[in-house]
């Protein structure tokens, strides 16, 4: 007799509590997906949000030894944490920023103890978390440290693109001092390998920006290119790596470059974001590679104005939930589960 096939368990953070991730939560009840999905947040955040969108909810406590419930419209599994203060939509208060931290380190914790499957997160307003002296500049570097990770990537996949980057959540004016060879060394074999075991790329094409105009225009506009970028290709295309560049960003992205590639590797956030999300915008998703667990994300923020109006769209949610039951799927047939 045939095995039942085991179904994922998915950990997801509701984020910034006045913004809407706890109305993606609520839409995603609505839906019946291949996975069991916990979500880490209040019940009574969930439930007053319910309300506001006049959806139905109904929220049973998560427990691992507890069968998959059957699909009904608007139940939800819940790992309950409790709020600091109440929590009115568009209204943000520094109040329960740990609350989020909270939810984040649990989920994290639950994954790497195999509680969950992957870690899926709504957004989050890194504003209001250091508005409560909480240093903090992103989901990437809070869940590297979670993890005592002391390397990851990020990445963003939508559009029939994947764009990483070398730096993250930095001021323009430090990006230049933050690439190094080093640095940009660890980038590459991350990606590579990520894209190798995580994605089922056999042998992965990835294009790498320059850092200034022109790559550079022959040292001319930058020596980065010269002194940091190109070396460190050398050296891994040396080393069996399939890597093209330095390229000037302004023409890297045009289709039929992108065809012949698997990913891009931009230098800092805005120089291959804006490409990435105007062509995927609402269903993009970021990724962490790098990390002992499997986490993926929405490509967009808190929308505090479309909390509890009805507005918001979860397309990005459950394109992020899609991209990490595929990275479990892969990790699984790997032998990582």
């Amino acid at each position: 007799m045939n095995s039942a096939p085991i179904i994922p368990t998915i950990a997801l953070t509701a984020g910034e509590p006045t913004g809407i991730g706890p109305d993606l939560c609520v839409q995603l009840a609505q839906r019946d997906l291949p996975a069991r999905i916990v979500v880490l947040a209040d019940r009574e955040l969930l439930l007053e949000r319910a309300r506001l969108l006049q959806l139905p909810l109904e929220l049973l406590d998560f427990s691992p030894a507890a069968p998959v419930p059957a699909f009904s419209a608007g139940r939800l599994l819940v790992q309950h944490h409790a709020l600091a203060a109440e929590a009115i939509p568009g209204q943000l208060n520094p109040a329960n920023s740990s609350y989020v931290l909270q939810t984040l380190s649990a989920a994290a914790r639950g994954c790497s103890q195999g509680l969950f499957d992957a870690l899926v997160t709504a957004p989050v307003h890194k504003g209001v978390i250091n508005d409560a002296d909480i240093p903090f500049t992103g989901h990437t570097e809070f869940l590297a440290k979670q993890t005592a990770t002391p390397h990851v990537v990020m990445m963003l996949v939508g559009g029939g693109m994947r764009v990483a980057l070398a730096t993250t959540h930095l001021p323009l004016k430090d990006v230049a001092a933050a690439i190094t060879q080093d640095g940009l060394r660890q980038t590459l074999h991350i990606l590579h390998h990520d894209l190798r075991v995580r994605f089922g790329i056999a042998d992965p094409h990835i294009l790498v920006a320059g850092l200034n105009p022109h790559a550079g225009e022959g040292g001319h506009l930058g020596t980065e290119e010269i002194e940091i970028i190109t070396p460190v290709l050398q050296q891994l295309r040396s080393a069996g790596l399939r890597l093209t560049g330095p390229l000037p960003a302004d023409t890297l992205f045009n289709p039929e470059r992108l065809q012949q590639a698997d990913c891009v590797l931009a230098m800092y956030h805005d120089q291959g974001l804006p490409v990435l999300k105007y062509a995927s915008f609402g269903s993009g998703v970021n990724v962490t590679l790098g990390l002992p667990i499997i986490r993926t994300s929405v490509d967009h923020g808190t929308a505090l104005e479309l909390a509890g109006t009805g507005k918001a769209d979860c397309g990005s949610l459950l394109a992020a939930i899609e991209l990490a039951l595929g990275m479990v799927k892969m990790a699984k047939a790997n032998g990582q589960d």
